[in-house]
């Protein structure tokens, strides 16, 4: 309890592969409805469009999480040499 208290231990790192899951889903929902929503039945490039969309957002936003998790990986690091 101690470690959480005083931020010796961080809780978000564990958060951000819920956020990760939540955005992917939210990306191939919006991705499907961008191919398959609006007017008039299957449109070729609307098509194309929202399955590059799904694509290129899953890994824009595996790279953000990536990073994020990069930064946490950092600050840990730095913790055990300042503890040495």
């Amino acid at each position: 309890m101690k470690d959480l208290l005083f931020f010796e231990k961080l809780v978000t790192p564990k958060f951000i592969t819920i956020i990760y899951w939540l955005m992917l889903a939210g990306i191939v929902v919006a991705g499907l409805y961008s191919m398959f929503g609006g007017y008039g039945g299957l449109n070729m490039p609307k098509f194309f469009m929202g399955l590059v969309f799904i694509v290129l957002g899953a890994i824009g936003v595996r790279v953000w999480c990536e990073l994020l998790i990069v930064l946490f990986k950092m600050n840990e690091a730095l913790q055990e040499i300042r503890k040495k």
